[in-house]
């Protein structure tokens, strides 16, 4: 008969801390994040003043005697953007050729064109077509239209050419192989083959480069515009000039301007899912 006296047992070992799966980690994680964010928004509620904001930020009266404007102001920005965005995809087709050319001086020039113009801020640029070009040139450029185009549509160019060469070059060889294998021409190739691939390729940063295009027309107030031709931004500068309502002006109208961009944004997404996922 052994002697196992309480002094020779051997302790029972304490029981092991169940750990928690990486699922109910990532729960945890998410349980005390949205705390936080419901803390920081309960705080913010409670100490913000409310009778301020409704007169100087959310003012409905100065919103109401806004709301006949925006729609005129809302074209014109639109007519700016599909106008800049005309000139620049024609401008980038050529420049994007241009810098996959054989030649070395096409070359040279796409290039310079597109870093010059990418490298400079848009307002030099619009500052530049409204009122350098006519003083050096002896032109007159009437139409405020005309000069946005103008404008926007340059800077546009160096971009959209960028995105158009990438999705060139982004086009399998086979397919360029095959095309001249059966006869086609360089350029039949290009205009028939390669550029419409590309395309499909490129939709939805171009569709990207749009929205920028559409905030960038907020500078076209800078060429003098008349009551004809106010773009968005003009109408809530005007706004918050007059010294009523505050800074409702500017937020009215960047409301207008998510009502442009939010739905290019799904369209972007849209495009992506169906050409980019695709491939």
């Amino acid at each position: 008969m052994s002697d196992t006296s309480p002094a020779t047992r051997q302790p029972r070992p304490a029981p092991r801390r169940r750990r928690l799966t990486p699922r109910q980690r990532a729960r945890m994680s998410q349980a005390v994040q949205y705390a936080l964010l419901a803390l920081v928004v309960l705080i913010a509620s409670l100490t913000a003043d409310w009778q301020r904001i409704a007169t100087n930020l959310f003012n409905v009266d100065v919103a109401r005697h806004m709301l006949p404007q925006l729609p005129g102001a809302a074209l014109n920005t639109i007519t700016y953007t599909v106008l800049a965005f005309a000139l620049g995809l024609a401008l980038g087709i050529l420049l994007a050729l241009m810098r996959l050319s054989s030649v070395g001086l096409y070359r040279w020039i796409a290039t310079g064109w597109i870093e010059f113009f990418r490298g400079i801020p848009a307002l030099l640029v619009v500052f530049t077509v409204g009122f350098a070009v006519p003083i050096a040139f002896g032109v007159r450029i009437d139409s405020i239209t005309a000069k946005a185009a103008l404008a926007l549509g340059i800077v546009s160019s160096a971009y959209i050419a960028e995105t158009i060469r990438a999705g060139i070059q982004a086009v399998p060889p086979g397919q360029i192989e095959a095309a001249r294998s059966l006869g086609m021409s360089p350029m039949r190739t290009m205009l028939t083959v390669t550029l419409p691939q590309a395309f499909r390729i490129v939709l939805p940063p171009m569709t990207n480069e749009l929205i920028l295009l559409t905030k960038d027309t907020s500078l076209v107030y800078l060429l003098g515009l008349s009551a004809a031709a106010y773009d968005l931004t003009k109408v809530g500068r005007d706004t918050l000039n007059s010294g009523i309502g505050g800074l409702t002006g500017l937020f009215v109208v960047g409301a207008a301007y998510l009502c442009i961009t939010i739905p290019l944004g799904f369209l972007a997404r849209w495009l992506e899912k169906k050409t980019g996922g695709s491939r």
